[in-house]
C-alpha cells in the first residue's frame, strides 16, 4: 500500500475541499493517506511517503501564496525526487498561469487539477481522479 501525504494551503475554502477530493480518490485507489495544511504539515516527514499532492490557489498576480506555501514550497521541492507528485489548486481570475509555472518548477509530475472558484461536482470528480493517479 501507498503513502500519500496531500497537503495545501487554503484562504477560502476551495482547495481545502479540493485537496479532500484528491485525498478520497487516493484512498479509494487503496492509499494510505494524510491530509494536512501546509502550516501543520512537518516538512521532515516528506521522505516517508510514496506520493504528494500539494494544493495551493493563486494569488495576486498568479503566483503561489507566499506567506505560507511558498516558503514551503521551496523546502520541500528538492525532497520529491523519486515520488509521485500532484499539484492542484483553485483560481478566480486570469487563465492558469500560476499553475504552468508550478509545474514547469516541480518538474516530473503524475498530474496537475486548477478549478475555477469553488469545486463542484465535476470539479470533485477531476481531484479524485488526481488522487487515484497518486495512488
Amino acid at each position: 500500500m501507498s503513502k500519500v501525504a496531500v497537503v495545501y494551503w487554503s484562504g477560502t475554502g476551495n482547495t481545502e475541499a479540493m485537496a479532500e477530493a484528491v485525498a478520497k480518490g487516493a484512498r479509494e485507489a487503496g492509499a494510505s493517506v494524510d491530509v494536512a495544511s501546509v502550516s501543520d504539515f512537518d516538512s521532515s516527514r516528506i521522505a516517508s511517503y510514496d506520493g504528494v499532492a500539494l494544493g495551493c490557489p493563486a494569488m495576486g498576480a498568479e503566483s503561489l501564496e507566499d506567506g505560507e506555501f511558498e516558503p514551503f514550497w521551496e523546502s520541500v521541492k528538492g525532497e520529491l525526487a523519486g515520488k509521485k507528485l500532484a499539484l492542484f489548486g483553485s483560481y478566480g481570475w486570469g487563465d492558469g498561469e500560476w499553475m504552468r509555472k508550478w509545474e514547469e518548477d516541480a518538474g516530473d509530475i503524475v498530474g496537475s487539477y486548477i478549478c475555477l472558484d469553488a469545486p463542484g461536482a465535476d470539479e470533485e470528480a477531476e481531484c479524485k481522479a488526481l488522487g487515484e493517479k497518486l495512488a
